[in-house]
C-alpha cells in the first residue's frame, strides 16, 4: 500500500515553522514527487524521507514556490551513488525553465529525463519506472500561468484464489503470471485465463492532487472518489473570494465544495497564505461543509 508525506503546507514562500507544499508519495521502496519548492529536499529529511527512492517527479507548474527547490534536490541525489535515470514530467510551458533551473547542477551522474505534457487537454499515462499498474491522469487548470492537476492511481490486482487453481490442477509454478494478469499454457496443452483463478476486481487506490487554481467545474469530475484529496485552500475567510479569484486560487470553502460533490473519502487542505497563521481556526466551520476535510500540518502521513 502506498505511503504518503505530505512535505510542507505553505503557498508563496517558506516560513520557518512552514515548508512550501509538496508531496511524497511511496510504494515498494520507490517514491513520486510531486512540486519542488524551495526546501523541499530539508524537508524531506525531516520527516524521515528518503530522495534517493525517488524514481518521477511530477511539477504542477512553474513558479517559485513549486519549482525552484529543484536544483538542490538533483544535486542531493547525484550525491547519494544514483546512476539511474530520473524522469521528471511537467507543463509542456515548464521544460525551459526547468532546464534554466537544472543548468546551475553541472553533470549530474545521471540522467535526467524531461516529458512535458498537455495544457490544453486531459491526459493519462503509466509510471513503469514506478509500478506498472500505476496510472498518472491530468487534468488542465485554471492559474495565470499554465498549470496542471495530477492523479495518480494505483490499480489493484484481484485477489488470487488458490482453491481454483488446485481444483483445475495448475501447477504452483504457474500461479504467479495468472496472478499478474497472463493467460498461460499448461504442459497438457490447456490455456488458463487469469479470471479462472482470481476473484472480482478490487477498486484502485486514487490520490488526486491540484493545486493553484481557480475552482473550475472538471475538478469534482477528476477527483471523483479518491481515497485522498489534497487541494489548496490559500484562505478561510469568505470575504478574500474575490482576491482569490483574482489570483486564480481556491478558499478552503470551495476545496470542501468540490469535495462534497466529488464523493472523496477525504480531504488534505494545503498550500495556506503566509498570513493564514493559524488555518485550523477554521476547522468547525469547514467540517460542516466536508465533513472528512483535515487542516493538515507540515508532515501528515497516511498509508492507503
Amino acid at each position: 500500500m502506498p505511503d504518503i508525506c505530505l512535505l510542507g503546507t505553505g503557498g508563496m514562500l517558506p516560513l520557518k515553522d512552514r515548508f512550501l507544499t509538496s508531496l511524497y508519495a511511496e510504494y515498494n521502496g520507490k517514491a513520486v514527487l510531486i512540486d519542488c519548492g524551495e526546501g523541499t529536499q530539508v524537508a524531506i529529511a525531516k520527516h524521515g524521507l528518503k530522495m534517493s527512492r525517488i524514481e518521477l517527479l511530477l511539477i504542477t507548474h512553474c513558479h517559485a514556490d513549486h519549482v525552484t527547490g529543484l536544483p538542490g534536490l538533483l544535486l542531493s541525489i547525484g550525491n547519494s551513488s544514483r546512476t539511474e535515470p530520473l524522469d521528471i514530467a511537467a507543463p509542456e510551458s515548464c521544460l525551459p525553465v526547468l532546464r534554466s533551473l537544472m543548468s546551475v547542477c553541472g553533470a549530474l551522474p545521471y540522467e535526467v529525463r524531461l516529458h512535458g505534457l498537455p495544457e490544453d487537454k486531459p491526459s493519462e499515462f503509466s509510471a513503469d519506472m514506478i509500478e506498472p499498474m500505476l496510472k498518472i491522469r491530468t487534468l488542465p487548470l485554471s492559474h495565470r500561468v499554465g498549470c496542471i492537476g495530477y492523479s495518480l492511481i494505483l490499480e489493484k490486482k484481484p485477489p488470487f484464489l488458490p482453491e481454483n487453481a488446485k481444483a483445475l490442477n495448475i501447477p504452483v509454478e504457474y500461479w504467479k503470471r495468472l496472478h499478474a494478469g497472463e493467460t498461460v499454457t499448461l504442459d497438457d496443452g490447456r490455456s488458463i485465463a487469469p479470471e479462472e483463478v482470481t476473484g472480482e476486481k478490487r477498486a484502485p487506490i486514487k490520490i488526486t492532487y491540484t493545486t493553484d487554481t481557480l475552482p473550475i467545474a472538471e475538478l469534482a469530475g477528476f477527483a471523483e472518489s479518491s481515497d485522498l484529496f489534497i487541494c489548496e485552500g490559500m484562505y478561510g475567510l469568505p470575504e478574500k473570494k474575490e482576491s482569490m479569484n483574482e489570483k486564480c486560487h481556491m478558499l478552503m470553502q470551495d476545496a470542501c465544495d468540490i469535495s462534497a460533490k466529488a464523493n472523496v473519502k477525504r480531504l488534505w487542505l494545503t498550500h495556506y497564505s503566509p498570513a493564514e497563521k493559524e488555518p485550523s481556526v477554521y476547522e468547525e466551520e469547514l467540517k460542516e461543509l466536508f465533513p472528512e476535510v483535515v487542516i493538515t500540518e507540515d508532515g501528515a502521513k497516511l498509508t492507503l
